[in-house]
């Protein structure tokens, strides 16, 4: 592959459209290629290439995880199976005796993580909610906590964190910060430049941004000692990312910027259309002025707020879920970040998993589609209550 002169002076939207500029050496071809093998050749001296087996060398995907590099300004990225793999990496690399501070709204797969294998592995654990730092700095066990895992915005509350508080608070105590930002992305927040060491993404959802493709991604600032258990993690527990997944989230992530873009313009028109329906009773989207966490969101977020929303119709399951299925274009299907809007009844969704969504939160995926067809949707779901 060739990489263009002057690439480190491009814009992340630049460098997102090309793939890095690289070209095919051979055939000149502006597609990046996928390499399907599982083995590769050593040198004459029997020496290593730069490849040696697809579990920890697939050329496809170091192609995204440079990629991601580049737009989250990092040291180093690996790929993963799924976002799943890529959420819980930091945790397999804790070792017996360590300590973990959570937010209390995060992925609740997280939550699911700790609560079934956290015990197990000798690795104890405490959450603090989302909006309280003070709570975050006094769970701190300095000498034992090693990790603080944040996400922001918060699914599927939305809540906001203060990325470079909880990075001062976390490194003061002898921690890392590792923050989830699948759905601010790095067209919104870059965590690392805030303070954060690791930075994760369930890249299924907005990075890929089809609705094709199963993976994760996690990078780092730096390479500390704990990235280096998370690279030996991926090598020897095998959560790879494969080459067609890989190819296929190079290709999503070309069109990123131009997709976080619309799906952020059509979720405030949607999130404001809601605020004034009558049969709304709240609305949760960092976006709205009087949102708990607009003032952190406008500092820490640049160019949108995201294009993800839930509310919260009068009434209660029975009726959220009779709402979610009286809408025709919405789509009544979990996950989120694709370029059609999704939405769902979010406590079905956590599988029993003991978390603080309520009863009747909808959630809300925004795609790229007209907003006025968005709002006409759910104006005729609302109706039906």
């Amino acid at each position: 592959m060739t990489d263009r002169k002057g690439a480190n002076s491009l814009s992340p939207e630049t460098l997102a459209a090309q793939a890095l500029g690289w070209e095919d050496e051979s055939t000149g071809a502006v597609v990046p290629p996928v390499q399907f093998a599982t083995t590769f050749t050593r040198r004459d001296d029997y020496g290593p290439r730069d490849n040696v087996y697809i579990r920890p060398d697939c050329p496809t995907a170091a192609h995204a995880e440079a990629l991601l590099c580049a737009l989250e300004g990092a040291d180093a990225a690996l790929s993963f199976g799924s976002g799943m793999a890529a959420c819980t990496a930091a945790f397999h690399a804790l070792q017996a005796g360590d300590h973990v501070v959570c937010a209390r709204t995060v992925y609740h797969g997280v939550i699911a993580w700790l609560e079934h294998f956290a015990e197990a592995r000798g690795i104890s654990y405490s959450f603090f909610p989302n909006n309280d730092l003070a709570a975050l700095k006094a769970a701190m066990q300095p000498g034992k906590t090693k990790l603080v895992w944040i996400e922001t915005p918060a699914n599927p509350m939305w809540s906001v964190i203060d990325i470079a508080q909880a990075a001062r608070i976390a490194h003061d105590g002898g921690a890392a910060l590792g923050v989830d930002s699948t759905c601010a992305t790095p067209v919104l927040t870059r965590p690392l430049e805030l303070g954060a060491d690791l930075v994760c993404h369930a890249a299924t959802k907005y990075l890929a941004g089809h609705s094709d493709v199963l993976a994760g991604m996690l990078a780092c600032r730096e390479k500390s000692p704990l990235w280096e258990r998370i690279v030996a993690h991926r090598k020897f527990a095998g959560p790879m990312l494969g080459a067609m997944e890989a190819y296929l989230l190079i290709r999503g992530m070309r069109t990123l910027y131009l997709r976080v873009e619309r799906q952020c313009e059509n979720a405030i028109k949607l999130a404001q259309f809601l605020k004034d329906h009558p049969k709304v009773e709240t609305v949760r989207y960092p976006g709205l002025q009087d949102d708990p966490g607009h003032a952190v969101a406008a500092a820490q977020m640049q160019g949108g707020f995201g294009g993800m929303l839930s509310f919260q119709p009068r009434g209660g399951k029975e009726e959220a879920i009779k709402l979610v299925l009286a809408c025709r274009l919405l789509k009544p299907a979990t996950s989120l970040g694709g370029v059609e809007s999704l939405i769902e009844h979010r406590k079905t969704s956590e599988h029993g998993i003991v978390t603080e969504t309520p009863d009747n939160l909808i959630r809300v995926s925004a795609g790229i589609e007209r907003a006025d067809d968005l709002i006409a949707d759910l104006n005729q779901a609302l109706s039906v209550l």
